[in-house]
């Protein structure tokens, strides 16, 4: 074990099921001293084979300790995730959706499994419409059934294993097991979540009698919380595979669940969960200064928005400028807000419209990039999308849908060279708060477009039958020369695009390591305003960005970034220190 790598759970058997307290007090032994552009930043983790990097340290443990007893990634990530949706349950499950991008170690391809969730097959444009007509408000159309979509993670964990694994799928699942069972300690980030918006588990019983204790009160941190309703739920998928979840019993009570909401029914049906499948798709590829960015195609917005954002800013020298030059974020900002403009026109699920053929196309990004060779900022009416090059072009118009992060994103790179970079979710913080089974339902349903029909014209993001919700998550793997070089990925809604982006730039341009990348302040412009990550050196940037001509905000920006980067000297890791993530190799 490298002499520089987190030393955050040596020698632990995750049979021991230290408490989280412990973890974290062992983790802040790990962290400099010094300030890294006003965020705290944990201190660059190396490793010489393999390393794991996620949003909790008992996933962490349990990822390392699948690839110490001869797993691959394919077989940490199924234990980590499993483990995700126990100690982190607001940000992901197997009751939610995921986008994983997987590099190849045998065949040295790059290739993506979509798991996000699809409507219902009763569903109609007007799902978050009430009978006037009007967009429901977002919490009355989030909690209870009509938000749930069919969940993708237990078919795609399913899928992965069948397809790369090579542990026996009982083994993997048992960390999470033995957790559910034993206990574990509710950690800091789980008890803030729960106190945020406590009157929206009102009503919702499974839920409030999970998180909140006998006295009515939420649980705090530090609280041991058992969960064997999720323990009885992972023994029925190690018995019988990914078929436990989508048919029979427990398929049974998640579609009870959702079609019997007292006050907010939903459309789920046993058909739906039955027909689920997960859908292998290529990866969406963009060149940067000699690099391969490469990313998760429609549904999701992420890959092609990143590399429209870096092939929009690729003819300026953004290196010399730095990160602490305000030019350099005037670029950045408008780049961002003329990938946005194209997102919210032409992108949504590719199974029900045409996208544009050329939204990367260089020539196209070539001449919006023109626009940016201005001392100032855009106006609201220059940043609008453009006329890519079509296949065969539809009449479209604008939407907008609400994206609330809560969500995870983990790392793996195993001692053979395969890599997984995946983006997990339930949505909004604990999804539709709908408990079932020991796990939590999604609200992935609200991430399309409210309104269907805007100025007569059909919305891309609408609801649809089947149909996947448009997301933003960015699940990337960056190749240098054919071979993997970064792998990362963020939580936090339609703000993710910019932070990967960000911490693209950080690495590519910037040449800093992954953890100092990942710790740059935030600066996120999507549509307009631009805001600052409160706290952070950011904030002494606003008077130049206000003088180039943009609207700014101070606000927190809470990213839950993790990455690896492959150096000569081997794996370098960093783990968001805005949140709980850390990192563990060998």
């Amino acid at each position: 074990m490298s002499g520089n790598l987190l030393r955050l759970l040596p020698a632990l058997a995750l049979a021991a099921l230290l408490p989280f307290q412990a973890l974290a007090q062992q983790a802040s032994d790990t962290v400099a001293p010094e300030q890294a552009s006003g965020v705290q930043a944990a201190r660059t983790v190396t490793a010489s084979r393999q390393m794991v990097v996620a949003a909790n340290p008992l996933a962490a443990q349990a990822g390392i300790d699948v690839l110490r007893a001869g797993g691959n990634a394919a077989d940490a990530l199924i234990a980590v995730q499993t483990v995700l949706g126990l100690v982190e349950p607001q940000s992901s499950g197997i009751g939610g959706g995921a986008f994983l991008v997987w590099c190849d170690a045998a065949s040295g391809k790059i290739t993506t499994f979509d798991a996000r969730e699809t409507a219902p097959a009763e569903a109609t444009p007007d799902l978050f419409r009430d009978s006037s007509g009007k967009p429901l408000g977002f919490f009355d159309a989030v909690v209870g059934g009509r938000s749930v979509g069919t969940p993708g993670v237990p078919r795609l964990l399913e899928t992965v294993h069948r397809r790369y694994g090579t542990r026996p799928w009982p083994s993997l699942l048992e960390p999470a097991i033995k957790l559910a069972v034993a206990g574990f300690d509710v950690s800091p980030r789980l008890a803030s979540a729960i106190t945020e918006r406590p009157e929206l588990f009102d009503g919702q019983n499974s839920a409030r009698a999970y998180f909140f204790d006998m006295a009515g009160a939420p649980l705090k941190a530090g609280y041991r919380l058992t969960n064997p309703a999720y323990a009885a739920t992972l023994r029925a998928l190690a018995m019988d595979g990914a078929d436990a979840f989508y048919k029979g019993p427990i398929a049974a009570r998640i579609v009870e669940a959702v079609r019997k909401h007292p006050t907010n029914p939903g459309l789920l049906s046993m058909a739906d969960l039955a027909n689920y499948r997960v859908k292998e798709r290529p990866a969406v590829c963009a060149p940067y200064r000699g690099y391969e960015v490469c990313g998760m195609g429609p549904p999701s917005s992420g890959a092609i928005a990143i590399g429209q954002i870096l092939g929009l800013i690729e003819p300026f020298d953004i290196a010399t400028l730095g990160p602490d030059d305000p030019e350099s974020w005037r670029l950045i900002g408008d780049a961002t807000r003329l990938a946005f403009a194209d997102r919210e026109r032409y992108v949504a699920d590719s199974d029900f419209v045409s996208i544009p053929k050329g939204l990367l196309d260089p020539a196209y990004l070539k001449d919006r990039s023109s626009l940016l060779r201005r001392p100032t900022a855009l106006g609201d009416g220059e940043a609008r999308a453009g006329e890519p090059p079509w296949d065969k072009a539809e009449l479209r118009i604008d939407g907008v849908s609400a994206e609330i992060p809560s969500t995870s994103h983990f790392v793996i790179a195993d001692a053979a060279g395969n890599v997984a970079s995946i983006t997990t979710s339930v949505e909004n913080a604990f999804g539709s708060r709908q408990m079932v089974d020991g796990f939590l339902l999604n609200n992935q349903l609200t991430d399309f477009s409210f309104s269907p029909v805007k100025d007569g014209q059909n919305v891309a993001n609408r609801v649809e039958p089947g149909k996947r919700p448009r997301s933003s998550m960015s699940p990337t793997i960056v190749l240098k020369d054919g071979k993997p070089a970064f792998a990362l990925g963020s939580p936090g809604g339609s703000n993710i695009i910019s932070y990967v982006t960000t911490t693209l730039i950080g690495l590519i341009d910037w040449k800093m390591d992954m953890q100092a990348a990942i710790s740059l302040p935030h600066l996120v412009n999507r549509f307009g305003p631009y805001d600052l990550e409160k706290g952070t050196k950011a904030e002494n940037l606003a008077d130049d960005l206000t003088a180039q001509g943009f609207k700014v905000a101070v606000k927190d920006l809470n990213s839950g970034l993790h990455g690896i980067a492959w150096t000569p000297a081997g794996l370098v890791a960093g783990a968001d220190p805005r949140r709980e993530g850390v990192a563990v190799g060998d």
